[in-house]
């Protein structure tokens, strides 16, 4: 009888993971928490609180489908500390004829199971991810011959293939793309809904403190936890999103306020990228909501192109680009991540904001990521590394796969337009125009240089200056530029006044 040895790594808990379909009474389920894992970033405390109780109630489901499972605790004295190291301590403790293992959502697992498969005494055998939407090999086929990737294109073909918000062979409501209508400033006096929060059962707060012990200098509050630990927990989210939040996402999608962390968005991309709900099938109760007349269609449009069009599309291009991608530098970025990213301490009230809901919370929306955390660091010129070892760290969601290509591509550029056709810079007005934060601010967003001016104002044309041999002949670029010709007078002025600021908000160059 032949018998074999089946990884679950922490972001595959999904019942139907090709690794688990045709498991048989004589194999085994190997699961590991591991320190290599756990410490190749300084992952955000809720992160690892989340992964460890998602993985231990996984172990309990597989177990109660009668699965024998092998599985690896963190204090586990006999541990080796990483993944290809507990699968050959697993081969020497039984007789198992292969090692079968679901594609890594990471360049860095995959060479780890490359070199596993030459040091493993059995064969190792890759199956396809089928959890995503569009295959690996499906989006290198939409990809090739194109001189450019652009998501907008690949959304259609998404929502072809899948037949979502679809009548016949035309989009629901003759157009695409809702996006125009999904960007208004919230009115005052208008409160975001209340959200549910999933309290803490004895498992995750063993959980809790097993991570404040052994990862209690890692960024993040562990108080305010409230994350989905299994599918049951998510689906709730799910419903309560479904119901509750989706009528009023699409037009205040892109708004921010301070003090309101979560807005009208989903919470749902942690519970989705560790395998606890199918992105399809959320795809389509939002759409059944709208075919029920239970949420507008700029609202089902924008959840849905965020999921279908931009998560798959952003997996795509990470595979596609290869290893070296995050190593790229097509600004040459050159300086340090302040400080405050971290401590939250900066006169800036948008930035404070973010990195203190980051903290107490692991997560920020989209255009929070973007448009304020991204957005600085893109004019001050950090590092990539810098950056994108920041989101990585910072947020439950991030897997290398989604962060990198959002990170390193859209927030600073760095792919040089492999994800985005132009750079998101853009000055304090766009700030003061999607949210309050400048009532509240230190600096004043209607001066443009000196100490006491909005750092985005003192930095964005001397980003253009700065970067012109590379962006200048970008057509998305050309009304900004033309403005900056005409202020070729104050070019000096602008160059002396950003570097100042660079100065005294501690991004220095790197040494």
């Amino acid at each position: 009888m032949t018998a074999a040895l089946r990884l679950v790594l922490g972001d595959q808990l999904t019942d139907g993971l090709s690794t688990l379909r045709d498991a048989g009474p004589g194999d085994t389920i190997l699961m590991a928490e591991v320190m290599a894992e756990a410490s190749y970033v300084r992952h955000h405390k809720q992160k690892l609180v989340m992964v460890f109780a998602a993985m231990r109630r996984f172990a309990g489901r597989l177990r109660a489908r009668g699965l024998h499972v092998r599985y690896v605790a963190l204090d586990d004295p006999a541990s080796t500390g990483a993944i290809d190291g507990e699968i050959l301590r697993a081969l020497e403790a039984g007789r198992y004829d292969r090692v079968i293992v679901t594609e890594p959502g990471e360049w860095r697992l995959a060479q780890a199971f490359e070199a596993l498969a030459l040091a493993s005494p059995v064969p190792v055998e890759v199956s396809a991810d089928d959890r995503f939407i569009c295959s690996r090999k499906r989006f290198e086929a939409w990809a090739a011959g194109r001189k450019d990737l652009r998501m907008e294109f690949f959304y259609r073909e998404m929502r072809r293939a899948t037949g979502l918000l679809m009548d016949g062979t035309q989009p629901v409501g003759g157009r695409w793309n809702f996006d125009a209508e999904n960007r208004k400033k919230l009115p005052r006096g208008v409160r975001p809904p209340d959200r549910v929060r999933i309290a803490p059962a004895a498992d995750v707060r063993e959980a809790m403190a097993l991570v404040a012990e052994r990862f209690g200098d890692h960024f993040g509050d562990l108080d305010t936890f409230g994350w989905a630990v299994d599918a049951d927990e998510a689906r709730r989210l799910a419903d309560h999103f479904i119901v509750e939040i989706l009528p009023g996402f699409g037009d205040w999608q892109d708004a921010m306020a301070g003090g309101a962390p979560f807005l009208w968005h989903a919470r749902l991309s942690a519970a989705i990228n560790i395998g606890l709900l199918d992105p399809l099938e959320v795809c389509r109760r939002a759409e059944a909501a709208f075919r029920a007349g239970a949420a507008p269609l700029n609202a089902v449009e924008g959840f849905i192109r965020q999921i279908l069009g931009w998560r798959e599309f952003v997996r795509g291009v990470y595979w596609l680009s290869g290893p070296d991608y995050v190593r790229t530098n097509a600004l040459s970025a050159d300086r340090e991540l302040p400080w405050f990213y971290w401590s939250g301490e900066t006169g800036m009230a948008c930035v404070r904001d973010v990195v203190e809901m980051t903290r107490r919370h692991a997560y920020a929306h989209h255009i929070q990521r973007l448009m304020v955390t991204g957005n600085l660091a893109l004019l001050l010129g950090v590092h990539p590394d810098a950056v994108n070892d920041w989101y990585m760290t910072v947020f439950i969601d991030a897997f290398e796969w989604v962060e990198a290509p959002n990170t390193h591509g859209m927030a600073i550029f760095a792919d040089g337009g492999v994800v985005g056709s132009k750079p998101y810079a853009a000055s304090g007005a766009y700030i003061n125009r999607m949210s309050d934060y400048c009532r509240g601010c230190a600096y004043d967003v209607s001066a443009r240089r000196g100490e006491g001016a909005c750092p985005f104002n003192r930095l964005y044309w001397d980003f253009l200056l700065r970067n012109r041999d590379v962006l200048g002949s970008n057509p998305r670029l050309a009304m900004p530029y033309r403005t900056l010709d005409g202020m070729a007078g104050e070019h000096a002025a602008i160059r002396a006044d950003a570097e100042a600021a660079r100065l005294e908000l501690g991004a220095r160059p790197r040494r």
